[in-house]
């Protein structure tokens, strides 16, 4: 797989069909064939440039992804067996990550036994992502009930005060990406159930992030925070991530679509242009992973999630734009990032990938994060629905 050094709105009918055919070919019969676990359950936390899989712990997350992943590659047109992997991973997740409180577990360990942590809100989320994912592709509604559980639980016992959920890898630190991962569940749970809790978790969360977690001004969202939602002190409150810019900016533009909130497609539109902006390496030509609030760049490296996620919401904005010449711009982006995507699937390995681009362009070599699949194949999901 080559990629070409210049890019053009012109160049995305092109970028799209190599980067299904990657998908649909090399990527889901890999990660099922290798990632998939036969003898334990579930599925394994990387595959290695060699084309192994990693022992070692496992987190909830990965486990979710991955059910996820299989539910989209099914509705992408996979002709593999995707319903048999989405159960395959279910029955181990729901069996083996699930507590008796109806939350769960955050990771178990080699030896299978669960990592004696509470709770993070970040594996509930994702969590229900997984549930509503799946029901939609296999319209099983017995899932419904153990996401009702979950946010039942989050809300009787992980209110903040001022506003949104506890529960984070470290509490002296307050968190936006879970959230934002809350925000997602919650949309997708509000398409393919009637309940109302769904639209009412999506608008709250969708109203913290705009009012406390992006900056006043509306020009760029930060990642730590106080117990009030005030920066955290520090180099932590001044943090900015590009990536989040562009997956924030997709949710807020579905979520304001979807309630016909325009300030919160003007704030999804700052949002990215902060990333596009100050975020993507001129040298390189890939989103970095870290600024500080006056956007400098504090982290040179690119990882592979956030040119998913530059892509995914360059599209989601090119998509909903009615200005031919706006919409013309959002797309030549969106060529930019699938072009910078596909350098990092040229792995030994076909299906596999490269998770993090130095500073000095040279790769770190380490194995293929299996939770990297559902940033690309969410980002590929609106590239394949992209006219």
């Amino acid at each position: 797989m080559t990629v070409d050094d210049h890019v053009s709105d012109a160049d995305l009918p092109d970028l799209r069909e190599r980067l299904l055919q990657w998908l649909l070919a090399d990527a889901l019969p890999t990660w099922w064939e290798i990632g998939a676990d036969r003898t334990a359950g579930g599925f394994h936390e990387a595959i290695d440039l060699s084309g192994r899989p990693v022992l070692g712990e496992r987190r909830a997350r990965v486990q979710a992804r991955q059910i996820f992943s299989y539910a989209v590659g099914g509705g992408l047109g996979w002709s593999g067996p995707w319903q048999h992997a989405v159960g395959h991973g279910l029955d181990y997740y729901l069996d083996r990550y699930r507590r008796a409180d109806g939350l769960f577990w955050n990771a178990l360990a080699r030896d299978g036994r669960p990592v004696e942590k509470a709770p993070h809100l970040y594996e509930q989320a994702f969590a229900l992502l997984a549930l509503a994912t799946a029901t939609g592709a296999t319209a099983d509604r017995a899932l419904e009930p153990i996401a009702v559980t979950i946010v039942e639980r989050l809300l009787a016992e992980r209110r903040n005060p001022a506003g949104g959920f506890t529960g984070f890898v470290d509490d002296a630190v307050y968190q936006s990406d879970p959230h934002m991962h809350l925000l997602e569940a919650a949309l997708a749970w509000d398409q393919v159930a009637p309940d109302p809790r769904w639209r009412a978790l999506a608008d709250e969360v969708a109203e913290l992030g705009m009012r406390r977690f992006v900056v006043p001004g509306g020009g760029h969202l930060l990642e730590y925070f106080n117990a009030d939602w005030s920066p955290a002190a520090g180099l932590a409150g001044r943090l900015v991530w590009p990536g989040h810019q562009f997956e924030w900016a997709g949710l807020l533009e579905r979520w304001g679509r979807a309630r016909g909130r325009d300030d919160a497609r003007r704030m999804a539109r700052r949002l990215y242009r902060t990333g596009a902006d100050h975020g993507i390496d001129p040298v390189r030509s890939v989103a970095v992973f870290e600024l500080l609030d006056d956007m400098s760049v504090h982290d040179a490296k690119a990882r592979l999630w956030s040119q998913t996620e530059w892509l995914k919401a360059a599209l989601i904005l090119a998509n909903a734009e009615e200005d031919a010449e706006v919409r013309r711009a959002y797309r030549s982006d969106a060529a930019s990032a699938a072009r910078a995507l596909l350098r990092y699937l040229e792995t030994p390995v076909s299906g596999l990938w490269r998770d993090k681009l130095a500073g000095d362009g040279t790769w770190v070599d380490e194995p293929a994060p299996g939770s990297s699949f559902y940033h690309i194949i969410d980002a590929l999901r609106v590239l394949a629905a992209t006219p």
